[in-house]
């Protein structure tokens, strides 16, 4: 059997003229400790042709970035929102459709668990200190292995399966969180101040696990929790190649 091809959703950075597409090199590090091949998939692929993306993986993850724009949830813009894709968003929808259509193992992170739960029906705070004020700040600016928060993970689920624990510190990057959770979605983790931090499907369903911290960026510290989600992401996908 060869190695579990993990899709990875890329983004495009840069002013026109000198822009680039890819993802943190954090993704790829993480995929590849976790035993799987990553493969980087641009926005321009279009949405038209995310199932044949697909066809091509064996899981999928979902990364980071720009906010998504709030016509996809039925929002009205605040003023708060950040830079957005519609490019994107549009791609990275049919590709999350594509892969639970398909049955694919997804891990989704940061906005890509945001995507998840707008692409299924909930919606998002466009700006938490404004419109959820704590004490709790969830964007402080610091390295990105910088761990910030506290995460309270709900015994049994699959992310606490993954992780190894029940309550760490990790990093935090976000302005925007999930406020309604999406139908066939269960919260499995939250901050301190009882923001969500993790949800996933129905344990009947396909392995779906999204996160609202970056993960990935501990892909080097051998004793991190977070790498357990990798492997648990790569585990599933070879099951999945597998047929089983």
């Amino acid at each position: 059997m060869t190695i579990p091809v993990i899709g990875i959703s890329g983004r495009v950075t840069g002013e026109p003229g000198r822009q680039h597409t890819g993802v943190h090199v954090d993704y790829a590090h993480a995929v590849l400790a976790a035993g799987g091949m990553p493969v980087v998939f641009p926005p321009m692929i279009g949405a038209d042709r995310a199932t044949d993306v697909i066809a091509t993986c064996h899981g999928l993850l979902l990364t980071g970035g720009e906010d998504i724009a709030p016509e996809h949830y039925g929002g009205t813009e605040n003023g708060r929102v950040r830079d957005t894709d519609s490019q994107r968003d549009a791609f990275e929808l049919a590709l999350f459709g594509a892969a639970r259509s398909a049955g694919l193992p997804v891990l989704a992170i940061c906005r890509g668990f945001q995507l998840v739960n707008v692409a299924l029906g909930g919606d998002l705070w466009q700006d938490l200190p404004e419109q959820r004020p704590s004490d709790l700040d969830h964007d402080k600016g610091e390295a990105w292995h910088t761990r910030t928060h506290h995460v309270r993970v709900h015994e049994g689920s699959r992310a606490a399966q993954a992780l190894g624990r029940d309550y760490f510190l990790t990093n935090s990057f976000h302005h925007q969180a999930v406020q309604n959770l999406a139908p066939g979605l269960h919260v499995t983790a939250v901050a301190d101040d009882g923001v969500i931090e993790a949800a996933e499907g129905s344990s009947e369903g396909p392995w779906m696990v999204c996160v609202q911290w970056h993960p990935e960026s501990f892909w080097d510290e051998p004793k991190a929790p977070e790498q357990g989600l990798f492997q648990a992401l790569v585990t599933e996908a070879r099951r999945w190649q597998s047929g089983a």
